[in-house]
């Protein structure tokens, strides 16, 4: 089985290229997305059996400020990826990380700044009406619709993954679990954060990559357009979250909120389960997010030491 990795430097790709490795013919895209020729010459000289798209920009809070450099690259870049894909001869499967973000606003995300979180605040799941609020998320809900176009009208196979909040980085702390995880270990007097009331659900970069090695495993059971929420149906608040991180450490300094960029249109509840694709192709996340963060913890701490 010949697969095709793009964005194999990234969070996720750096994780699951090795993986991929011992067990396929495996490549990883060298050319720039925005680069239309290079990718469309590359792909036809390697002309996989599964292209697995992890590839993008994903800094949300940075697609307000950029959003046209987001767009070239995550929406046009994949549409040009599908297009010179939709041409092999022999394509099985075209495994795209999408992202919850794609569901945005929603009524219950204003409701929830009002009252404690309700016992009938569910969990977003393939079947909720996606409404993207981020320049981010709207190219990722655009590319969902044109792998649908393509399936629909081209008979093109496609998996698309709504992934939720993926932590457990060793080399970036720009995203929020390393990010508070470093300013505590760094700073024991105060740190700087942004909103402290939105909730979200989170999964360690282990169980997102046993998620896309079964996609990749059973693609004959899932890919004629399946799109799958991956959970944990565990939403926290971020003041909770940031609050549990400072106990494991042992922090007890003072936390200023509200000290980042504002972010137009806040999204305040973000939260989904993992029904479908455990009914499909039996996977589930098994990482407790206790055992998660004191991986993450104990890597940094090691890190700083």
């Amino acid at each position: 089985m010949k697969i095709l990795l793009t964005g194999s430097s990234g969070f996720i790709g750096s994780h699951l290229g090795p993986i991929l490795d011992k067990k396929y013919d495996l490549t990883n895209l060298q050319s720039d997305l925005t680069n239309h020729k290079m990718v469309k010459e590359e792909v036809e000289s390697i002309n996989p059996n599964i292209i697995v798209h992890l590839a993008a920009r994903t800094e949300v809070e940075k697609s307000f400020y950029e959003p046209i450099s987001f767009s070239d690259v995550n929406y046009t870049g994949t549409v040009n990826l599908i297009n010179v894909a939709a041409k092999l001869k022999n394509l099985k499967n075209f495994v795209f990380a999408s992202t919850m973000e794609v569901y945005g606003w929603q009524p219950i995300s204003d409701q929830v700044q009002k009252v404690s979180i309700p016992k009938n605040f569910e969990a977003f799941d393939e079947n909720t009406k996606p409404n993207p609020n981020a320049p981010y998320a709207v190219a990722k809900y655009a590319c969902e619709k044109y792998l649908e176009y393509a399936n629909r009208s081209l008979g093109f196979p496609f998996t698309a993954i709504r992934q939720t909040n993926s932590y457990g980085r060793t080399d970036n702390n720009f995203f929020v679990t390393e990010q508070v995880i470093s300013q505590m270990l760094q700073n024991p007097q105060e740190i700087n954060l942004g909103y402290a009331e939105p909730y979200r659900n989170f999964i360690h970069v282990n169980d997102t990559i046993g998620c896309l090695e079964t996609v990749i495993e059973n693609f004959k059971k899932c890919n004629q357009g399946y799109i799958f929420t991956i959970g944990p149906n565990q939403p926290i608040k971020i003041k909770d979250y940031v609050n549990l991180i400072a106990k494991k450490i042992g922090w007890n300094g003072v936390i200023n909120w509200n000290t980042k960029p504002h972010r137009p249109g806040e999204i305040f509840w973000l939260n989904s389960n993992h029904d479908l694709i455990t009914k499909t192709l039996e996977w589930y996340p098994k990482i407790s997010l206790d055992d998660g963060l004191d991986r993450t913890i104990a890597y940094w701490r090691k890190k700083y030491a």
